[in-house]
């Protein structure tokens, strides 16, 4: 790159290569524990090897390695600048005439890779593997996943409510049902039925048709009611939408995300907080790359007596707290108590502040 010194080259080799080691040496750690914890299951549903390394390990280690990213920057950036200021090199650096700021050059530009890195696994690399991964759980160590749902209420388009008691994944169908039609705040149709089932295909995939059912037309204070067997109508919904749960929001990659946030929105559903906490944390997670870099050159710069101990066992302390104010703060999204972007973005903003005052205090 264009500007940039031996020093600068060093110190990036130092910056990902500490962070890449200790990625591989803790997530390697990690699948070891896994494994000797699962190997039971694997074995009782004959589990196949192929699919547990594809479909289970390998989303692991991206899914893993997002979630606890910071603390992995964190580390890697407190252990090899701590090694360095016991070495006097940063001393070094200084005595040379480098300011401080210029110092910081290397870090920040390691962290925009990592920023980078992490907003595209995040948003689509990430998301279908967790869908790979939670599928091979479903069917090989524990069933989460839902075959019915039930009392379904949603405008599936703009004045028009469906109803729905109980709904079958396995047969695609839903009992007592209603399907009413609005103008303005005017009822003016409703149907009734015992069924609803789904026909969609690939070209039609929003078939659908009622059993059993009870019509009845409004015109002011005139009613007209129709019955019959099968009534085949379309609704702008698909069976799989039905399923969608909170825990879902991480398998859908940035565009799916976005999609089904308007579109939930639209069809007036109040269940879009776990989906925008989700969407904030595509961009805030990466971005704490920035935060965790400039903490942790700013409290491990200096030469301190006892070496590295007391700043890794600060680093560990702090970054432990960033991860555990940042899962509790998102906790208040999804309760209603905070905004999604309030609850995902405070933390990053509490530790920027802590950041700037420790840079502002560091010796230059």
């Amino acid at each position: 790159m264009k500007g940039l010194k031996r020093i600068d080259w060093y110190i990036i080799g130092k910056f990902l290569g500490t962070f890449f080691f200790a990625i591989v040496l803790i997530l390697s750690i990690a699948i070891v524990f896994d494994l000797t914890e699962k190997m039971d299951e694997f074995f009782e549903n004959n589990a196949p090897l192929r699919r547990i390394i594809l479909d289970y390990y390998l989303p692991f280690i991206p899914y893993y390695m997002n979630m606890f990213s910071s603390l992995f920057i964190f580390i890697s950036v407190i252990f090899f600048t701590s090694k360095m200021a016991g070495n006097s090199e940063i001393i070094a650096m200084l005595a040379s005439g480098i300011s401080f700021r210029r110092l910081m050059l290397p870090y920040m530009l390691s962290a925009t890779f990592l920023f980078v890195l992490f907003w595209w696994l995040g948003g689509y690399i990430i998301p279908p593997a967790t869908e790979k991964m939670l599928d091979f759980q479903d069917e090989y160590i524990q069933k989460i996943k839902s075959e019915n749902v039930r009392n379904v209420q949603m405008m599936v388009t703009p004045g028009t409510v469906l109803y729905i008691e109980t709904f079958q994944k396995r047969t695609s169908t839903g009992y007592r049902s209603s399907y009413e039609h609005y103008e303005g705040k005017t009822l003016r149709s409703r149907i009734t039925a015992d069924r609803l089932r789904y026909d969609g295909t690939e070209e039609e995939p929003y078939k659908w048709h009622f059993e059993q059912y009870v019509r009845r037309d409004f015109d002011g204070m005139h009613e007209t009611i129709s019955r019959g067997t099968r009534l085949d109508t379309t609704i702008m919904l698909q069976p799989k939408e039905l399923f969608i749960t909170a825990e879902q929001a991480q398998q859908m990659t940035n565009p799916e995300l976005r999609r089904y946030i308007k579109l939930q929105k639209a069809r007036g559903a109040g269940n879009t907080e776990a989906f925008e906490t989700e969407m904030h944390k595509r961009w805030a997670s990466p971005l704490g790359a920035f935060i965790m870099t400039l903490l942790a050159v700013t409290m491990s710069s200096r030469k301190v007596r006892g070496g590295m101990g007391k700043n890794l066992g600060i680093g560990l302390t702090l970054s432990a707290l960033y991860i555990l104010f940042s899962t509790v703060s998102t906790t208040f999204s999804v309760n209603g108590v905070m905004t999604p972007f309030m609850a995902v973005w405070l933390p990053n903003f509490i530790f920027l502040a802590i950041g700037i005052y420790l840079y502002q205090r560091t010796p230059k």
